[in-house]
C-alpha cells in the first residue's frame, strides 16, 4: 500500500501512518485502511505516527470514523507536531494518543541519587533524569508524577518531571531541570557542608513533610505494606515472634500525614539553599515510625553485615552513614531523653529488620553465604527486640 503499512495478530490491527495525510490524499488513505482491516479483521486497532509528519481536518475525520467504528483505537509515537494538532483539535480527550519519547543516553553521566526504583544521572549541567529500573516503568512513571504533583501543591519542595524519555539499551526515565543541584550525599562525600548541618537540613524537610496530611485515596498506606513485610515472614519466623510482630503492627494508629518512604541522602539535593526532595515513587502516608525504619536500613540496616554497601549505595563510608543516622535521630527527636531515643529507635528496627529479612528473602537469600547471613542477622535483631517492645508507637 502507498500511504500505510500494517500488520495484525488476530487480536489487535497496528496501522502505521506514513507522511502527510491532508485532502489530497485522505480518501486513498481511508480506502487502504479500509482494506487492512478488511484483510485483518480485529477489536483494536493502533494507530502508529511515528513516522507521520503531518494530519489535516481531512486526515482528522478518518481517525474520527475509525474510532467510531472500533471504540478501542489509539494512537502512539505521535511527534510533539503531530501531538499538538491531536490536542488542540480536542482528540486527546476523546482517545488514547501517546507522544513519540526521545531517546537519550547516560552513559558516562554522573549518577547523583538512587531509590528503590531507580537511579538518577546527571546529563548537562542544568538537567537530571530518573531511570526506572523496570523496562516497562510508563505507569510507574505516571503514578510518580501524580504523586510528586500531590506533594508540591502541598507546599513540599520538590521537583516536577517535564518530559518522558526512552534510555538508550532500553527503558524509561523522567526529565528533570535542577539546576546546579547536588545531593546531601555528594556535600558529605565532598566536605562541603559538615555531618550536623547536612543532617540538620535532612530532618528540617522530614518534619515539614512529615508534618503535611493527605487525603487516604491520594497516595499508598504504609501500614497496609508493612503488614504484608510481616504476613511475608509467617513461614520464617517462630510462630510467637510472628504473632508479635504481626499485632505491633496492626495496632498502629491509621496517620494521615506525608511519608517519603525512601528518604536519605542521595534523595534530597540542594539548590540555590533550598532543600529539594525527589525520587517521589515511594511517597504514602502513614505512622512515622515507618519512615524512621527505612531510614535506619538505608543507613544501618542494609550494610550491616557488609559495610562496604554504604559506599556503594549512598557514597559514604558505614561510619559516617551511622554517625549521620544517629544524629539524625535525635535532631527529629529534640529534646527526648537518650533513654526514651534508643527505644524508639528499637521500634524502627524491628520494621527494618522485617524489612530486609523478607527483601532477603525474596531475592533467593538463602542461595548465597552473603544471603543466609543477613537473614539470620535480622533473625537475631527481631528474637532480641520483638520481646522488649510493647508498641510501635511513639
Amino acid at each position: 500500500m502507498q500511504h500505510i503499512d500494517f500488520h495484525g495478530d488476530g487480536n489487535s490491527l497496528t496501522i502505521c501512518l506514513q507522511g502527510r495525510i491532508d485532502s489530497t490524499n485522505a480518501g486513498a488513505v481511508e480506502n487502504e485502511i479500509n482494506a487492512a482491516r478488511a484483510e485483518t479483521p480485529a477489536e483494536t486497532i493502533l494507530l502508529n505516527c511515528e513516522t507521520l509528519q503531518y494530519i489535516s481536518s481531512a486526515g482528522l475525520r478518518i481517525v474520527l470514523r475509525l474510532k467510531k467504528a472500533v471504540p478501542d483505537t489509539k494512537i502512539v509515537g505521535a511527534s510533539p507536531e503531530v501531538y499538538e494538532i491531536f490536542d488542540m483539535t480536542g482528540f486527546t480527550e476523546m482517545m488514547d494518543i501517546q507522544k513519540a519519547y526521545r531517546t537519550i543516553s547516560v552513559e558516562g553521566c554522573e549518577m547523583i541519587g538512587q531509590g528503590a526504583n531507580g537511579k538518577v544521572y546527571r546529563i548537562d549541567p542544568d538537567t537530571i533524569v530518573k531511570v526506572y529500573l523496570k523496562p516497562d516503568s510508563l505507569p510507574e512513571i505516571h503514578r510518580e508524577r501524580e504523586l510528586a504533583r500531590t506533594a508540591f501543591v502541598l507546599g513540599i519542595p520538590t521537583a516536577i518531571p517535564y518530559d518522558v524519555v526512552r534510555i538508550a539499551g532500553g527503558g524509561y526515565g523522567s526529565v528533570f531541570e535542577l539546576l546546579n543541584a547536588r545531593s546531601f550525599a555528594k556535600l558529605l562525600i565532598n566536605n562541603e557542608m559538615a555531618v550536623d548541618e547536612v543532617a540538620k537540613r535532612s530532618i528540617d524537610l522530614l518534619k515539614l513533610i512529615h508534618s503535611t496530611e493527605v487525603k487516604p485515596d491520594s497516595m499508598p498506606n504504609m501500614k497496609a505494606v508493612a503488614l504484608d513485610w510481616a504476613d511475608f515472614l509467617k513461614d520464617y519466623l517462630p510462630a510467637e515472634q510472628y504473632e508479635k510482630l504481626h499485632a505491633l503492627v496492626a495496632a498502629v494508629p491509621e496517620d494521615y500525614h506525608m511519608m517519603h518512604g525512601d528518604y536519605h541522602v542521595k534523595n534530597v539535593m540542594l539548590q540555590n539553599g533550598e532543600n529539594l526532595l525527589i525520587d517521589m515513587d515511594t511517597l504514602c502516608y502513614g505512622h512515622p515510625v515507618f519512615e524512621l525504619a527505612s531510614m535506619y536500613n538505608a543507613y544501618c540496616g542494609y550494610s550491616e553485615t557488609d559495610h562496604s554497601i554504604s559506599q556503594s549505595f549512598l557514597g559514604i563510608p558505614y561510619e559516617t552513614a551511622v554517625e549521620f543516622w544517629n544524629k539524625s535521630l535525635r535532631l527529629y527527636l529534640d529534646g527526648m531523653e537518650e533513654e526514651t531515643v534508643k527505644s524508639i529507635e528499637e521500634k524502627a528496627m524491628i520494621v527494618g529488620y522485617a524489612r530486609i529479612m523478607r527483601r532477603r528473602i525474596r531475592r533467593n537469600g538463602f542461595d548465597s553465604e552473603a544471603g543466609r547471613k543477613e537473614i539470620e542477622n535480622c533473625r537475631q535483631h527481631l528474637a532480641e527486640l520483638l520481646p522488649k517492645v510493647d508498641t510501635l508507637v511513639f
